[in-house]
């Protein structure tokens, strides 16, 4: 039987993420300082929140709810069509199902426009981050924990080549 006076156990996280990285046209990046690992930098990333869920629209939730940013309407946010295969961090199994240690994570980019960092239109959410950056793509991918973020990172002047521009 629960007990009532313990609070209700937060369903397993699904093991299908998506990685966002955020950047203006001239290849500034925002980072994310996570706020259960301070000094850990990172892009908006998430798991969907159901297994039918799109990876776009979970890509746009999450910004949304990490940055306050409105990926629809601030900017022009790319699939790029490509995943990475990892193992989850020990520290954070406990929140998958047990006997999950793999996640699959599916990289976008949001861009938007050169002057969006200078209208400080970023908030981030308090329970996950503590504070955020606007870097050079290289000194980004330098601050990031992960190594598949800092390369995704990387890749941005590849991949803006080819990218619709904002509105």
């Amino acid at each position: 039987m629960n007990d009532p006076a313990s609070p209700p156990r937060r369903p397993y996280k699904i093991p299908l993420s998506v990685l966002v990285v955020i950047h203006t046209e001239d290849l500034r990046v925002l980072l994310l300082e996570r706020a259960d690992r301070p000094a850990h930098w990172q892009s908006v990333t998430g798991s969907v929140d159901r297994l039918d869920e799109p990876l776009r629209d979970a890509a746009a939730r999450e910004v949304g709810e990490e940055t306050a940013i409105d990926a629809d309407r601030d900017g022009v946010l790319d699939d790029w069509s490509h995943a990475i295969e990892y193992g989850i961090y020990p520290h954070w199994r406990h929140r998958y199902a047990p006997g999950i240690e793999r996640n699959t994570e599916h990289w976008f980019g949001l861009v938007l426009p050169d002057e969006f960092p200078s209208k400080e239109l970023v908030r981030v959410a308090p329970r996950e981050h503590l504070q955020y950056a606007w870097l050079p793509y290289r000194e980004a991918a330098e601050r990031c924990f992960s190594s598949s973020n800092a390369e995704a990172i990387l890749q941005l002047p590849r991949r803006c080549s080819a990218r619709p521009r904002p509105r």
